[in-house]
């Protein structure tokens, strides 16, 4: 019994620590991922492209999914271990209540045996007072009788106690069975779950990076839109200048525009250039009212308050 109890706690430790380390795998290799793809997203610089097709709709990667599903994986190893844990004690318990059970039948089964036999050498004992004395036969005779009568329900209780001890042995080899089948079952459970966690792992990694390639692609169009608009603009103040070739040739004026979704003029900033370009482009600004803006809420996001270099056309 001392042997199949360390047994029993070896093996619930060694599936404790393997549930442990699985889980600590599993929520290792999910951060991981989630912390490699915000990083390679933030470092990535977008270039300009030609605006083709429709735009794309930005999709926006969810973390907190991604902890919850770490804490579900974690809940259920937990339970798991709660579960098998209660399930293996209960086992154990049945087990020393059977193995009780049976010590005390053996123990009256020997008491039955013992009866059998002290009932067995009184016969033998009476059978030879009837032989030496024909005085005494009948009643030793009877006395015989009762004897073997006793004899006889002695060892049907022997018989019957050692059918019941075979049962019980029996239907603790049976349920000796079943655990160990369920053991296996759990353990083939285990490994279909991780080889699902793998797979989950893998589809999610390609998820994200497939969601981090539309973010590139949008914010590298929405970039590509906003230069477009700040060369349209600058067009704009271009035809709108009054221009002079002898003070304003190769000379440059950089403005700060802070615009409204109607492409209303808000506030305009001289900064770095030449001064007379510079009150130039200002002017044409103020003739100009409202300038070109994108009816996208992301493009003009990026866009209401622009810095465009104007540089006389001549």
């Amino acid at each position: 019994m001392a042997q199949q109890l360390i047994s029993r706690f070896t093996t619930k430790s060694a599936f404790a620590k393997a549930l442990w380390l699985s889980l600590a795998l599993h929520v290792f290799l999910l951060v991981g991922l989630l912390a490699g793809d915000f990083s390679s997203t933030s470092k990535l610089k977008p270039t300009p492209i030609k605006q083709s097709g429709e735009p794309i709709k930005a999709v926006v990667i969810d973390k907190a999914t991604f902890e919850r599903a770490v804490n579900k994986i974690k809940k259920q190893k937990t339970d798991q271990l709660d579960a098998e844990k209660k399930r293996l004690n209960s086992v154990e318990k049945r087990a020393t209540d059977a193995k009780k059970r049976r010590a005390r039948e053996e123990a009256r089964i020997k008491k039955l045996e013992k009866q059998r036999k002290i009932k067995e050498q009184e016969k033998i004992k009476a059978d030879n007072a009837a032989k030496s004395s024909n005085a005494k036969a009948a009643k030793a005779e009877k006395i015989r009788k009762q004897k073997e009568q006793e004899k006889k329900v002695a060892e049907k209780a022997a018989a019957t106690a050692r059918s019941k001890r075979l049962k019980e042995e029996a239907d603790t080899q049976k349920a000796e069975k079943l655990r160990l089948e369920k053991i296996a079952d759990r353990k083939r459970k285990e490994i279909a779950a991780k080889e699902q966690a793998i797979q989950d792992s893998m589809l999610a990694q390609q998820m994200a990076n497939e969601m981090a390639s539309r973010n590139q692609a949008r914010q590298q169009q929405v970039m590509t839109e906003v230069e477009r608009y700040g060369a349209l603009i600058t067009q704009s103040i271009n035809q709108r200048m009054i221009k002079d070739r002898s003070t304003m040739d190769g000379k440059s004026c950089k403005l700060d525009i802070t615009l409204a979704p109607s492409g209303f003029v808000i506030a305009v900033k001289v900064g770095q250039g030449n001064k007379v370009v510079c009150d130039a482009a200002k002017i044409a600004v103020g003739k100009a009212g409202n300038l070109p803006v994108s009816k996208d809420p992301e493009v003009f996001k990026e866009m209401k308050n622009l810095s465009v270099t104007v540089i006389p056309e001549f």
